[in-house]
């Protein structure tokens, strides 16, 4: 079937975009020499899942206990590392306990309460440091004798198996251009290296460094003294990495299929039926809310139409179009727009040639 006969709006995923996107991926993770442990918040999709997992990745990164949950139940060859990498929340235990029970589950923690109510559990638990590397958002600063203290605590607990140092450099996504955004990639290398040499030196084994974001893996410049990254948006790709330079527009497998349904007389603009329910409200890094593609196949969006305002339902499009017209919008933010949907319609060229449930759940 033809997607130009789907209901609105819908959510496309280009089949061969996605699978360039994960060879690429896989093919630059083993140049740098690091394990590739995909972060599936972004797909939430068990089939792309597998798709990583025959590319070499070495387990799976998830943001919720559902993704946890369902990923280490719902596949014939299910899933039995992954890490939730996610500063553990103590109102969650008797979840953990149950996955941690037939699973490898790797636990993030920053906090010294953490580490306690875990050693409650009285399980062999895998357990990361969360280190802040400069987002400034969770994690531990590498720089403070707290942080030692609290690896030291993990290192010599008789039930916790400290895994290593972990962080997520989020600031790379507040850089303009590839140059700025590998000089973060470089600079949380340089952080999460030194604090495991600071460790090193306390007599602390640190046996894994983890890394990783999406535009960082597009443009870091190497990765020595890592073992371990953990990108997630790649799969995709979205506006914002091709406004960070990570990317380009041919390079993003995801869009929101969307119709006009209102084009009133002398207005320069029309109503899609692509809202804040399709796309979220993302600003990404400008006054769009989501591009619109004048030619999909070339990679090419338009000069003039994007979406500038969106509500629940509604997309305001910045130049008039015929209602019952399509625009193929490219979202500023995949991973959200991904979370506003059932399922992908997975196409080839313009043909529907399957449909993959997104695994929404808290």
């Amino acid at each position: 079937m033809s997607f130009d006969r789907v209901p609105t709006p819908a959510l496309l995923l280009d089949l061969d975009v996605l699978e360039r996107n994960l060879s690429r991926m896989a093919e630059r993770c083993a140049q740098m020499g690091v394990a590739l442990r995909p972060h599936v918040k972004t797909h939430k999709c068990l089939e792309i899942a597998q798709r990583q997992r025959l590319l070499g990745a070495r387990g799976i990164t998830v943001s919720t206990l559902h993704e946890a949950r369902v990923f280490s139940e719902r596949l014939s060859e299910r899933f039995d590392d992954i890490t939730w990498a996610f500063p553990v929340q103590l109102t969650r235990l008797d979840e953990v306990r149950e996955l941690a029970e037939r699973i490898t589950l790797r636990l993030v923690v920053d906090t010294k309460e953490a580490v306690q109510a875990l050693e409650s559990l009285e399980l062999p638990l895998h357990v990361w440091i969360k280190v802040d590397c400069g987002s400034h958002r969770a994690g531990v600063d590498p720089d403070s004798p707290g942080a030692v203290e609290l690896a030291r605590s993990l290192a010599g607990s008789s039930r916790l198996s400290f895994d290593g140092i972990l962080t997520h450099a989020g600031h790379a996504y507040h850089a303009r251009g590839r140059e700025a955004v590998a000089d973060v990639a470089e600079d949380e290398r340089r952080v999460m290296t030194g604090f495991a040499e600071r460790l090193r030196g306390e007599g602390i084994e640190v046996p894994e460094v983890s890394v990783g974001s999406t535009p960082g893996m597009w443009t870091v410049r190497g990765l020595r003294g890592v073992d371990e990254v953990r990108p997630g948006n790649y799969a995709f790709n979205d506006f914002e990495q091709v406004t960070l330079g990570a990317c380009e527009a041919r390079d993003c497998a995801l869009t929101v299929l969307a119709s006009v349904v209102s084009a009133q007389p002398g207005r320069n603009w029309c109503v899609t039926d692509a809202g804040a329910l399709a796309l979220s409200k993302d600003p990404g890094f400008g006054d769009s809310m989501g591009e619109v593609f004048e030619d999909y196949e070339a990679g090419v969006l338009s000069g003039e139409a994007r979406l500038t305002a969106l509500s629940q339902e509604h997309g305001i499009l910045s130049a008039p179009r015929p209602v019952g017209s399509r625009v193929r919008v490219l979202p500023n933010h995949s991973c959200l727009t991904a979370a506003c949907f059932d399922e992908y319609l997975v196409v080839r060229g313009p043909k529907v040639v399957d449909h993959w449930k997104i695994w929404r759940g808290r």
